[in-house]
């Protein structure tokens, strides 16, 4: 990612997950799926400029397995 400063990052409850794939069509730079259609990240940290796409593509996601949270600093 082109950001150093990390705020968020996402979190994904894997068992409530039905592989609908809003968020990775939302947000395909945070939200990858596996051959299952399952969601899981390359890197759950967020870059600021994706920051908005992320909750959009979270928001999006109908079994409300997805979100972001602040990273400590």
């Amino acid at each position: 990612m082109s950001s150093d400063k990390f705020v968020f990052r996402a979190v994904a409850d894997r068992g409530r997950c039905c592989g609908y794939g809003l968020c990775a069509s939302i947000c395909p730079e945070v939200y990858k799926l596996d051959d299952n259609g399952l969601v899981y990240f390359d890197d759950d940290r967020i870059a600021p400029e994706l920051e908005e796409a992320a909750r959009e593509g979270a928001a999006a996601c109908p079994a409300e397995a997805l979100w972001l949270v602040k990273i400590e600093e």
